[in-house]
């Protein structure tokens, strides 16, 4: 359609357009946020057709600028964006703004939207993950780029509202990016004085610029957030200070130009038709349409199509001159770039022998430093704990020192550790992981959660996986940890009982492309022979019999070290002309997405079934039946030696061994 007022010019054109489309698609779900996406508009006019580059017609171009919508609220304003800019968003996409099996649900949603980078809502999470990405992209760079070709060479841009710097996830995740100096992470902040309860000065009067500046961002103001100028010319500065990320506070009107303007009230609900029709009459649109679209303001927006695939193009000149002159270098990062390993990788991964016991943790770090050559994307560290946790390459640098290292100190920050490895999965490269105590893992769970809904090959090394810990007591001792993770769809969970479980564990985390975590062990454990199982076919169907009898009375039912609890008290059993049947059971998720055969293979109905796992007993009775039982804990840990705690809560074969007998009729 003609221009609704010639007079104006085509950037305020542009940018009224997405204001209103915003507002509409709120207006037209009777749900969402119209207040921020009418406000940024212009930082999302400025980024998406002046600074960024992106090329709307291939949104996964390995070398493009990233942008996370952290305040995810805003949806309407990502949505709106990628539509005008030419992505595979239509006007009938935000038409259907959240409705059931809409491209544009009511946040952001990774994988589902074309263009969206990142999972964004629960606030804080989107800016960590930003913070990831620029590190995904500095060691890639670090990694990858020769003299003359800098194949890996893009910004991340965030933007993010008061609710996000409030979250504490913001301030683990600042500090880090500060310290790691991630000179390409831009991160733009709607100052706009409103949360939903009110005014900020009833929550939030600290000065957030001295609060960056003392992490060691460089901090820029633009006082009126319809200034494009200001804005263009801040985020120009920003790139070019090289050592330190960026943070640009924008001074914004929440809702500008409603009736609402400045206001809670226009933040999280509807206008309604009296206030939506002043609005766009203030912007100077038909007060009785919907989803107007002026061709010159798509036009406008469009022109990202032509400028996208000339970067694009550009880049793929530069990296056939990198392919010629460096063909080793050039093949990995394609087929990192493609989420595929290396042919032949898992031959690398240890065999243990039954010589001696072996902590799983332990064995996690032989398999990790065994595949450092033929996994070359594996990276990550953990929350101050490398020497517990046992997550170091021992022949690689520190990221800290040396960009291309592959050990990252994240310091004690779990959750901002855990969204940051979820935002370089996002960013594609690598395979990154996140490590701490498993108790720990608490301080971590949203961002656990975030991978999940992603469905991004996020990888999470927990270690000191029980009340094993001992000494350290029940501050320190995990009990409804692992039940609660296993609760998380997508989620893949493993908790090997050896030395070859954790081997067959992380072999099936690296080719599975989806988020696991590893539940591991301080204290040393039998080794099964590998001569005798197939361990990792048998790990990859989540559980299996590890020792048989024939016609087992019972069923024992080990899960991580309990396994070895269950194999003595099968013994002791046995001793007693009893016969059972041991089952290791590392994977809940792998089991329970066997056929429903081989689940009754394992575990056959009409036989009693006791499983073994020091930690909650809730949800277990899936498994062993209304007329089985579970020695668990519902419980609290203790301080004590691990032999003592064990001991003293019902661990041992000859407890095991008695519950096992009181089944049998």
């Amino acid at each position: 359609m003609a221009s609704t007022n010639a007079s104006v010019s085509l950037d305020k054109l542009s940018i009224d357009t997405l204001r209103l489309l915003a507002l509409d698609g709120v207006e037209k779900a009777k749900s969402g946020h119209p207040g921020a996406p009418i406000a940024c508009a212009p930082i999302a006019y400025t980024l998406f057709t002046k600074v960024m580059r992106h090329n709307p017609s291939h949104s996964k171009w390995a070398n493009r600028d990233r942008f996370v919508l952290s305040n995810g609220h805003a949806s309407m304003l990502l949505y709106g964006t990628l539509f005008l800019s030419g992505y595979k968003v239509t006007l009938d996409d935000l038409k259907s703004f959240r409705t059931w099996g809409s491209k544009t649900p009511g946040h952001p949603e990774f994988g589902w939207t074309d263009g969206v980078e990142a999972t964004t809502g629960p606030l804080g999470q989107g800016f960590s993950m930003a913070v990831g990405m620029a590190m995904a992209e500095k060691h890639l760079a670090a990694t990858y780029n020769r003299p003359g070709f800098n194949v890996v060479d893009h910004h991340t841009y965030a933007l993010c509202g008061d609710g996000d710097l409030m979250e504490g996830i913001t301030h683990e995740a600042a500090s880090l990016a500060g310290t790691l100096k991630l000179g390409k992470l831009i991160v733009l902040y709607d100052d706009n004085l409103i949360s939903l309860d009110g005014p900020t000065n009833w929550s939030f009067t600290e000065d957030a610029y001295k609060r960056f500046e003392a992490y060691n961002w460089h901090v820029q103001r633009v006082q009126d957030g319809n200034d494009l100028e200001g804005i263009e010319k801040a985020i120009a500065a920003a790139k070019a200070v090289e050592d330190k990320p960026s943070l640009i506070a924008v001074r914004t009107v929440i809702g500008y130009g409603s009736p609402r303007a400045g206001t809670n009230k226009v933040h999280g609900e509807a206008m309604g038709a009296a206030d939506a029709a002043a609005t766009k009459k203030f912007f100077g649109f038909p007060e009785d349409q919907s989803f107007v679209v002026p061709d010159e303001a798509l036009a406008n927006w469009r022109q990202a199509v032509t400028k996208g695939a000339a970067s694009e193009g550009e880049w793929k000149q530069l990296f056939a001159g990198y392919k010629a002159a460096f063909p080793e270098p050039a093949a990995e990062f394609e087929r990192t770039q493609a989420g595929e390993l290396k042919a032949g990788w898992e031959k690398a991964i240890p065999v243990f022998g039954t010589e001696k016991p072996v902590a799983t943790r332990n064995a996690g770090q032989q398999v990790m430093n065994a595949l450092i050559s033929e996994v070359p994307e594996l990276f990550g560290g953990a929350a101050d704990l490398t020497a517990s946790t046992k997550t170091i390459f021992k022949n690689s640098a520190h990221f800290a020192d040396d960009p291309a290292g592959r050990n990252v100190f994240f310091g004690v920050r779990e959750l901002g550790m855990c969204a940051a490895v979820n935002g370089m999965a996002a960013h594609g490269g690598l395979i990154p992981f996140g490590s701490t105590f498993f108790v720990f893992s608490d301080y971590a769970k949203p961002a656990l959660r975030i991978a999940s809904i992603m469905e991004v090959h996020s990888l999470f090394v927990f270690t000191h996986d029980s009340i094993g810990v001992g000494e350290d007591g029940p501050t320190h001792e995990p009990i409804e940890q692992l039940m609660a993770l296993r609760a998380v769809p997508h989620l893949v969970d493993f908790h090997p009982a050896d030395a070859n479980e954790t081997a067959a564990a992380w072999r099936l985390a690296l080719e599975r492309k989806g988020p696991a975590f590893f539940a591991f062990t301080r204290q040393d454990l039998p080794v099964i022979d590998a001569t005798k199982h197939d361990v990792y076919a048998d790990v990859s169907k989540g559980a299996y019999v590890l020792e048989d009898a024939e016609n087992a009375q019972v069923i024992l039912i080990g899960s991580g070290s309990e396994v070895w609890v269950a194999m003595s008290a099968a013994t002791l059993l046995a001793a007693e002309g009893i016969r059972a049947r041991v089952v290791s059971f590392p994977s809940w998720k792998l089991f329970d997405a066997q056929p429903a055969e081989y689940k009754a293979s394992v575990l056959p109905a009409g036989v009693p079934k006791l499983a073994v796992e020091a930690g909650a007993t809730l949800g277990w009775w899936k498994y062993v039946g209304s007329n089985g039982d579970v020695v668990g804990l519902d419980r609290f840990g203790a301080s004590a030696p691990v032999a003592v705690v064990m001991k003293e809560l019902g661990f041992t074969a000859e407890n095991v061994a008695a519950r096992a007998k009181a089944l049998i009729k």
